[in-house]
């Protein structure tokens, strides 16, 4: 391939992956204008941000492989043509339907970008060390597109309208689809593809079902009918997905690869990485808003430091798996983002900058290690024919983990710090005080008195942080450990993809 058109591809691929994933944060900062243009309640609010999860979540798995079958620019191409629509609608919406058709749109088309970008970079990076430098500034460019979503929807919503958040995306779709389309050489190998309608449908079930599940747990509880209902949903269509998959001849999760431990153990990896990592900014953006009074801007520039150590770490990533390894990378990453993350047990409402910034410095450089190591050690456990099929593999159990990660994580910070308020309101002779601190911290529905009722909140909501930053940091501190185990039996490949 010409150098200027592997440029190209690299370019089209990052754009792709910007906008998909810079939706997922995007959202939030504009959600009170949506309100209050639309005229909708909370619970419609609620699903602007979970019909995109909801679906991206749903159809990853399934969307994956078909790379793999039609063609790798094909379905790309398809996917960004496919999310420009879903954003054209989105922003064009003068009614919750529509607008929730445009996000249902943009989680399908989210599920075919994902994948499929790193499945491309594998096949026009067959030079390991040119494969870990792309592979490094592409998923720097998705840590940073987390970050600046928040920012950029910030400044859109405050120059120009809600819907600008979503039509910044046509013009971004539109270069990524010319640059893909003379950049990206087609590939694809139907012969080694999955085959497995079944597989497919029943992934789109279990997937989904989970997924709305753990967003209804989030919302209204875990004995919720909703949430209890989808879960055995979910729990059903699982058995029954992998029956389907241990029987079908082409299965869509050839369930035999397991026994790899490399491939086990790198995908329980980017699970864990998903629930600790991944999950983390929706925690950060509550602690520096309500723990210690930041605007939605400013948090994004407290996190800043993060993405900034993310994005150095990128640059050098080739040249340090040459040297050390995607083994010994992928501890040092997991191992980093453990101990930051239990380091942040120490914040509180009046932590310095310095203190926050040194851990989100240290934070990044574990995200800007583990990310792409993931991602490549996943890779180089399978042929790269079957390079769809793994990438789908890892990102479903990234985004599975995330999920799980928002919903318990969150349930743990909310519940620790609605028992710390309500013991504090009581000693303060604060009557019903448990409805008054649920709805402090659930609705951030603050009473004007006692006078010290927003600091108490402020603490309450502190300790539950920090009792989510523990279960966090600890699983990825396990993680590391199982990697290192895992690490001094490697395939000598491994440590040189």
């Amino acid at each position: 391939m010409h150098p200027s058109r592997r440029r190209a591809l690299v370019l089209a691929v990052n754009l792709g992956s910007f906008i998909t994933i810079l939706d997922i944060s995007i959202v939030n900062v504009a959600l009170p204008t949506m309100q209050a243009a639309l005229r909708i309640d909370m619970a419609g609010l609620q699903w602007v941000v979970d019909a995109y999860a909801l679906f991206l979540s749903a159809f990853m798995l399934s969307a994956g492989p078909l790379g793999d079958r039609y063609g790798r620019k094909r379905s790309w191409l398809a996917g960004v043509l496919l999310f420009t629509v879903g954003s054209a609608l989105c922003g064009w919406a003068t009614t919750l339907p529509v607008l929730l058709a445009g996000r249902a749109v943009q989680g399908v088309a989210g599920a075919l970008l994902i994948p499929g970008a790193l499945s491309l970079l594998t096949q026009a990076f067959p030079d390991p060390k040119a494969r870990a430098q792309a592979i490094g500034v592409w998923a720097s460019c998705n840590a940073i597109s987390l970050i600046v979503g928040p920012m950029l929807g910030g400044l859109l919503v405050a120059h120009l309208s809600w819907q600008s958040i979503f039509l910044i995306n046509l013009p971004v779709g539109a270069l990524a689809i010319a640059l893909g389309a003379w950049g990206i050489q087609e590939s694809a190998n139907p012969e080694h593809a999955a085959f497995d309608p079944a597989g497919q449908a029943l992934s789109v079930v279990w997937l989904g079902a989970l997924t709305y599940g753990l967003i209804a747990a989030g919302e209204h509880g875990w004995g919720a009918v909703d949430a209890m209902a989808s879960l055995c949903v979910a729990a059903v269509g699982l058995a029954a997905f992998l029956v389907v998959e241990h029987r079908a001849a082409r299965p869509l999760l050839p369930l035999t690869l397991f026994r790899d431990t490399g491939f086990a153990t790198t995908n329980f990896a980017s699970f864990v990485l998903g629930f600790s990592g991944y999950s983390s900014l929706f925690f950060f953006s509550l602690y520096l808003q309500h723990v210690q009074g930041l605007s939605p801007l400013a948090a994004g520039w407290r996190m800043a430091p993060q993405f900034v150590a993310a994005g150095l770490v990128s640059t050098v990533f080739g040249r340090l798996n040459l040297r050390f390894g995607l083994p010994r990378l992928m501890v040092a990453g997991y191992g980093l983002i453990g101990v930051a993350m239990l380091g942040m047990m120490r914040f509180e409402a009046h932590t310095s900058w310095l203190e926050t910034g040194s851990l989100m410095v240290m934070l990044g450089l574990g995200m800007g290690l583990a990310v792409p190591s993931t991602s490549m050690a996943v890779m180089a456990t399978v042929p790269r024919e079957r390079s769809g099929m793994a990438s789908a593999t890892m990102n479903a159990l990234r985004q599975t983990g995330m999920t799980i990660g928002i919903a318990l994580l969150g349930a743990l910070m909310s519940g620790r710090a609605v028992d710390a308020l309500t013991r504090t309101l009581a000693h303060a002779g604060v009557s019903d005080a448990h409805g008054v601190a649920r709805a402090a911290v659930t609705r951030h529905v603050i009473p004007e008195q006692p006078a010290s009722v927003a600091g108490w909140f402020a603490d309450a909501l502190a300790g539950g942080f920090h009792a989510a930053m523990l279960i966090a940091g600890g699983a990825s501190v396990v993680a590391a450990v199982l990697l290192w185990v895992v690490a001094r039996g490697a395939k000598p490949a491994l440590h040189a993809a």
